[in-house]
């Protein structure tokens, strides 16, 4: 009997059709972030000024450096108190949107719109109005605290509230994109099974806790992801309300990379942080990964 199966002409000829289908894709991968970060690393073993073609190979000095360097520590704590007072009340407050607006009522596409339009927004307009808003003499922000007779707080201009100032902003950019998400996968769920689960005698608390929370999981863990990786790239934000201050208190490790690369013209060892940017991300990413196995359910 003769034996049936794929020759190995045609494995190689399929390969090949695959291959040429992907390679439109990963040709601008190759070229626009594959190749620029194998060109970053290489430049964080350098002393480039950013100025001049001359550089010249310092090995780890630049990483070493940036491990004495107080400054890098102080960006990376802020990084974590950013991403996670982020993360946080994005993801809670997009989830309780979502719930509020996914029954059909009158104005209902007006007001998605409406909580919607600040993700679509250019970042720098949001924050230049943001600045206004927080003036510490006549801005809104005192304003409406003195209504409910609470003390003015300086915003912006004091270390203690700036960080928050910067992380209220981004939140109220991200609420709308985090709510479109969630009315996605709350529409998904199937009407039928709560309609069994009440006849089981199951409150509403108990199947939002228990059929909804666990249904809508990949979305929150697509969420955790999303927020955390902007909110290590946030920027223009930070720029526009406080430049990194003060004293430091809103300086993220981007930001420093920004310093020490435009400003100080250290791009070796502004290259260094973007490095070690990059590898918290994966790390991140990995750990959210495996660590979404026990508790998504598909």
């Amino acid at each position: 009997m003769k034996k049936t199966g794929i020759s190995k002409e045609s494995k190689i000829k399929d390969t090949g059709v695959i291959l040429l289908f992907v390679l439109p894709a990963l040709i601008p991968l190759i070229i626009f972030w594959i190749y620029p970060i194998i060109c970053s690393m290489w430049i964080s073993f350098t002393n480039w000024d950013f100025m001049t073609p001359e550089y010249k190979f310092v090995f780890l000095n630049n990483y070493i450096s940036l491990f004495k360097d107080k400054r890098f520590y102080e960006a990376l704590l802020n990084t974590g108190i950013f991403t996670i007072g982020t993360m946080v009340p994005t993801i809670l407050g997009g989830l309780l949107l979502a719930l509020l607006l996914q029954k059909n009522f009158k104005g209902n596409g007006f007001f998605k719109f409406i909580l919607f339009s600040p993700w679509i927004t250019p970042s720098v307009a949001i924050s230049i109005v943001w600045t206004w808003i927080f003036q510490p003499e006549d801005g809104i922000a005192n304003m409406i605290l003195g209504f409910f007779h609470l003390p003015a707080l300086k915003w912006m201009s004091s270390s203690q509230t700036a960080m928050i100032s910067v992380i209220i902003v981004t939140v109220w950019k991200s609420l709308g994109y985090a709510m479109i998400f969630y009315l996605t996968a709350l529409q998904r769920v199937s009407h039928e099974l709560y309609e069994a689960s009440s006849m089981d005698g199951a409150g509403k608390w108990r199947q939002f806790k228990d059929m909804t929370l666990p249904l809508i999981s990949p979305t929150t863990f697509f969420l955790m992801i999303i927020t955390m990786v902007n909110s290590l790239q946030a920027y223009d934000q930070i720029q526009i309300l406080t430049q990194g201050g003060p004293s430091g208190s809103t300086s993220t490790l981007l930001y420093m990379y920004y310093q020490l690369g435009f400003e100080e013209f250290n791009m070796g060892k502004a290259t260094a942080v973007a490095v070690i940017m990059i590898l918290i991300t994966v790390i991140l990413s990995f750990i959210q990964f495996f660590a979404s196995k026990k508790w998504v359910h598909y």
